[in-house]
């Protein structure tokens, strides 16, 4: 019995010491250096859906600034495997071209799991101790649509690119579709009724690379929160996949950095 007792006793404290050391969140990375050009602006095209109208107006008054490029960093919490983990994050875009992201998990605030994964010169590629992919047709799906939804921290981008194209579903609700390859891909972009900001995008995805598997709902959210600063934009965003009921990652930037040159850091790995 007091082999039992023992037993039980470094069992809790091993149970203490792992729970301890997922509570303790990373230090985000720290922007990297990186020429800088001025922003221009547009102003806001005629025609748009009165929703998306009222969110452009609402997000940027009556000019549009126009963004090439974005890099943010920040915190996150994911579940890759069922369990929440701490995480910090450098998301790197050309937009509406290319991007990559590397995540580090952490214990203890130390990185224990990697990963890089992204889309350049559309092929995508995913690195990390789960799975290596290259240029697999389902995740190159996945990554574009990624891709796009991600624009909703610099949503210029869907005004600016000639390539896509707004539709009007009712007060609340518009369409947006984007390129992929020789197709269109579409989202389903639900806006707040109060404030007029978007709340939801939701896409048809694959979530696995791989023959045989079937495309999932994917929902992106904006999380309440903090905002971009000087801007309207939630800075906390999750991803749920409709079959998991809740999401499985949620970011917060906590830095950003617009129109800076991207052309050899969106090439690298890790931070």
């Amino acid at each position: 019995m007091k082999v039992l007792y023992i037993i039980l006793i470094v069992l809790a404290a091993l149970i203490f010491i792992g729970w301890l050391g997922l509570q303790v969140k990373p230090k985000a990375f720290v922007l990297p250096s990186l020429p800088i050009s001025s922003a221009k602006t547009i102003p806001i095209p005629n025609g748009l859906p009165a929703p998306v109208e009222r969110y452009y107006r609402t997000v940027y008054g009556d000019q549009i600034p126009v963004i090439e490029t974005a890099v943010f960093t920040g915190k996150a919490v994911i579940r890759p495997f069922g369990l929440w983990l701490p995480a910090r994050f450098v998301f790197v875009h050309k937009a509406g071209n290319n991007y990559r992201h590397y995540i580090e998990a952490t214990f203890f605030g130390i990185p224990f799991l990697k990963v890089n994964e992204g889309y350049i010169d559309g092929e995508s590629f995913f690195e990390s101790p789960m799975g290596t992919y290259y240029d697999d047709p389902n995740t190159n799906q996945g990554a574009n649509l990624a891709l796009w939804a991600e624009a909703g921290w610099f949503p210029s981008i869907w005004l600016t690119d000639s390539r896509v194209k707004w539709e009007a579903v009712d007060d609340n609700t518009a369409l947006l579709f984007v390129p992929f390859e020789d197709q269109v891909e579409n989202f389903v972009v639900r806006f707040d009724p109060e404030t007029g900001l978007i709340d939801t995008m939701e896409a048809i995805r694959y979530r696995e690379a791989g023959e045989g598997k079937s495309k999932i709902l994917w929902i992106t959210r904006n999380e309440p929160g903090a905002f971009l600063p000087g801007t309207k934009l939630s800075a906390v965003g999750s991803a749920t996949w409709l079959d998991m009921g809740s999401p499985w990652a949620i970011f917060t930037i906590e830095e950003a950095l617009y129109n800076a040159d991207v052309s050899e850091y969106i090439q690298s790995r890790g931070q």
